[in-house]
């Protein structure tokens, strides 16, 4: 939405004033301007796990310099730094960057990174640098579109790397390095603004085993380069063994006709508009036939029930069976009061977290040209929704006759953040040792800590004061002292089958939807379809509701009164399936051979499963409690 503001505010007149969200206003650069060029990270689909750029024998300037980073790049594992390269706005230009000299080691994390698919991704005026790339879409149709960053080299031989089949110089199994970029820079202009803006930054990577004329030397101006000009039918350089690299870069300017708020268009392409269209059908066609059981149960099954309990005498109810026959027991405590109080206040404060950190997306304020600005978002968020997640378990807590408010308020605040710290505390030491970049620093562990402490946890205890606090209603049914007995239950209404066939359709509402944002994770996708993403989520939480009430009304159909947890873990289960649904994109979509990025993957999705099982669980949870309220509260009870 801010892209289609910026658009059109564009083609207003020069002289309507106008406001820019912050770090998204547009930048003219005069002619002969320097351009800066920042770099960021080492990526590998491979290991999942980022380098710092300088981490290789990169050359690099005089003073590096550690760009401003918020907490989401840090927990992206970005390390912005600034460069050498020296790009003048419209000036077309080849240059020698530097001469290395690389030693064993140094040769050596050269072809390790290769082998492993690295790739190196650099900034221009906020821009990603992307590789250009061709699909072929079902009708045949041909598109461009672009991969994040740049080939840090490729393996001879190998079929995955373009150039080592376009170069026949290459050798099977030897890295090369793409030691020469060329810069492919858009700009656009218009009479609206001076100068120009910069609409697009794309990199063509070669390997190339430069030569030169007379003596080595690490002065660039004493070099004289032979293999100018650089094409993919010159000798690559192998970085196999120790010895000289010389990193050169040329630079390219075109003129588009893409104006600056749509230019991230290109980079957010995937083409696919069409699967999501099918993924929202597919979980609408699930949603409507939840509707219409719950609908029959409501208008038709459950109107009867009502009006035959109304009417019938004491006696004839004797003989009857059903739900009302449970109202002494169904407002009866379930074992394990704190816990479930607990999860329910973490899974409120997840839900709100999730929708309005969404809610924000969709409406452009956490663009992906914001990096970084999504997680911290979302980290601020579940540290404010402290307050309703403390209301919303000690209220539940005292509807469940608990007096320990301050231990139930200590469980909310600590038990399940502790537990995900902990975990993600021990995959942080495996990728410490490894030297990557996503390791959190010890004063990024330490202000998550005080954020946690000094601010989540206070939060937590205000809402569970007012929570517990608040004045309950009456009950619509007194509870029995002695607990009725439950009768013998077919094993299509036992609890673990009813539990895992609750899981199933809140998942497969989303699991198409889920495959994206997974791709946008672990393959390092951009994601932006925060509006299907918004939709699916409303999606899900009527999934969850339904299939809660409609197994729940099951249940106390055969006089099971135990509904409390049941109707918690009936949709949470879909965690469950979100998990195993992770074990098969492992082997499917992956090639992840590492244990320590094996251990940092199904760790990281072991957390999102809980996650998603605490939302969904909370969902279905007191959509089933509204439901039971309901219901005994029509009915007449003697």
């Amino acid at each position: 939405m801010v892209r289609w503001l910026l658009a059109a505010a564009a083609t207003l007149a020069p002289a309507v004033r106008g406001f820019y969200l912050p770090g998204v206003a547009p930048k003219e650069f005069d002619d002969g301007e320097r351009v800066e060029v920042k770099v960021n990270k080492l990526t590998s689909t491979r290991t999942q796990l980022p380098y710092d750029y300088y981490s290789l024998a990169f050359c690099r300037p005089t003073d590096v310099v550690n760009a401003a980073e918020n907490l989401g790049e840090v927990l992206h594992g970005s390390v912005i730094k600034n460069s050498p390269y020296d790009i003048r706005m419209s000036e077309t230009q080849f240059k020698i960057l530097c001469r290395k000299v690389l030693t064993e080691a140094e040769a050596k994390a050269f072809a390790d990174k290769i082998r492993d698919e690295y790739r190196v991704h650099m900034l221009m005026d906020n821009l990603p640098a992307a590789t250009k790339m061709y699909r072929e879409m079902a009708d045949g149709k041909v598109v461009t579109m672009y991969d994040r960053g740049y080939a840090l080299g490729f393996v001879g031989g190998s079929d995955k790397a373009v150039a080592a089949v376009v170069n026949t110089h290459a050798r099977a199994g030897v890295p090369y390095v793409n030691n020469h970029l060329r810069f492919v820079v858009k700009f656009h202009k218009d009479e609206s603004f001076t100068g120009a803006r910069i609409v697009g930054f794309e990199v063509e990577p070669l390997s190339v085993k430069h030569a030169y004329k007379g003596e080595p030397s690490a002065d660039v101006a004493l070099l004289s380069l032979t293999t100018v000009p650089v094409g993919p039918d010159l000798p690559p350089q192998p970085v196999d063994v120790a010895g000289e690299v010389i990193f050169t870069y040329d630079v390219k300017w075109e003129h588009s006709e893409i104006r600056w708020a749509s230019r991230w268009d290109l980079y957010l392409y995937m083409g696919d508009d069409q699967v999501h269209w099918f993924s929202i059908i597919n979980s609408l066609a699930i949603v409507l036939l939840l509707t219409g059981i719950v609908a029959m149960i409501l208008m038709r099954t459950l109107r009867r029930d009502l009006n035959r309990y109304n009417e019938v005498d004491k006696e004839e109810l004797s003989e009857e069976s059903g739900w009302k026959l449970v109202h002494g027991d169904v407002l009866r405590p379930p074992p394990l009061p704190l816990l479930l109080a607990s999860s329910a206040g973490v899974g409120v404060q997840l839900f709100l977290m999730a929708f309005i950190s969404i809610l924000c997306a969709m409406l452009g304020f956490l663009s992906p040209s914001n990096r970084g600005g999504l997680l911290t978002a979302t980290v601020l968020l579940y540290v404010l929704m402290g307050i309703p997640a403390g209301y919303h378990s000690a209220y539940l807590y005292k509807s469940l006759k608990g007096a320990e408010w301050q231990k139930c308020t200590l469980t909310t605040a600590l038990f399940y953040p502790a537990t995900v710290f902990a975990l993600i505390l021990a995959l942080n030491c495996f990728i410490w040792a490894k030297g990557s970049s996503a390791a959190l620093p010890f004063g990024t562990l330490l202000a998550l800590l005080a954020m946690w402490f000094g601010i989540s946890v206070p939060l937590v205890f205000l809402g569970a004061f007012f929570g517990y606090k608040a004045k309950l209603p009456d009950a619509p049914v007194r509870t029995n002292e002695i607990p009725r007995q439950v009768p013998e239950q077919a094993w299509y209404m036992g609890a673990a089958f009813n539990v895992l066939m609750g899981g199933i359709l809140p998942f497969g509402a989303i699991f198409i939807e889920l495959f994206f944002i997974m791709t946008s994770i672990w393959l390092q996708r951009f994601y932006y379809v925060f509006g299907f993403l918004m939709l699916v989520l409303l999606i899900l939480v009527i999934t969850c509701s339904e299939i809660s009430i409609v197994l729940c009304y099951f249940q106390l159909c055969n006089e099971d009164y135990h509904w409390w947890w049941r109707s918690f873990l009936t949709s949470g289960s879909s965690g469950l399936y979100l998990f195993g649904y992770s074990i098969m994109y492992f082997y499917t979509q992956l090639e992840i051979v590492n244990p320590i990025p094996t251990m940092v993957y199904f760790g990281y999705m072991a957390v999102a499963s809980l996650v998603f099982f605490l939302v969904t669980g909370t969902v279905g949870f007191y959509s089933s409690w509204q439901f039971v309220w309901a219901i005994y509260s029509a009915v007449k009870v003697d």
